[in-house]
């Protein structure tokens, strides 16, 4: 049986705390596409340096370097995992601050797949999921559907030690399954 071919993931998170859940998340990611997932390749790539969306920091069609880089990064990605923090019943700043950097003329993210994933408290997220999916219809990405995760990181058993790692077996588990869903959906779509 002929091996998969590798797809390359760029996984943000929307949270620039320190010791955040939703970093947790994408860290285990990394983790499990290294040990246990052939075949896909999971960069975390950060987005704290990005400044606020302001199109005049755009000249003659292009954009600040740090911007530019961010948008190359866009560009190489076969597929995204988004880890999404709820703020005020949405996607929390940052997170559509990048967003809205890589979809200025060209569009980068058009016609690539995602899965989302979030932690927090009540829903774990989950109003930050259905948001950002909102704007994956704009935006032209091809959300994964099933399986979802929700994590409701404050309620027992603890799901993330005191730095934000994911300490939760079964957690683990299903962000595994998320991401050989994503997997084999973004290699249906590239056939």
């Amino acid at each position: 049986m002929a091996a998969k071919p590798a797809i390359k993931v760029v996984a943000i998170s929307g949270s620039l705390r320190k010791a955040s859940f939703n970093s947790g998340l994408v860290r285990s990611a990394v983790e499990l596409s290294r040990e246990s997932i052939d075949g896909i390749e999971i960069e975390h790539v950060d987005i704290s340096e990005l400044p606020l969306l302001n199109t005049d920091l755009e000249a003659n069609g292009t954009y600040p370097p740090v911007i530019e880089a961010f948008r190359r990064k866009i560009v190489e990605a076969d597929a995204f995992l988004f880890a999404s923090p709820e703020n005020n019943y949405s996607v929390a700043a940052p997170l559509k601050n990048a967003i809205d950097w890589a979809s200025r003329p060209p569009n980068v993210w058009a016609g690539k797949t995602a899965a989302v994933v979030s932690s927090g408290g009540g829903f774990g997220g989950g109003r930050s999921q259905y948001h950002l999916r909102q704007i994956g219809v704009f935006i032209d990405l091809h959300f994964i559907n099933k399986p979802e995760l929700f994590v409701p990181a404050f309620q027992p058993p603890k799901k993330f030690d005191e730095n934000g790692n994911l300490i939760d077996l079964e957690i683990r588990e299903k962000l595994k399954q998320v991401l050989l869903s994503l997997q084999a959906f973004t290699l249906r779509l590239q056939k």
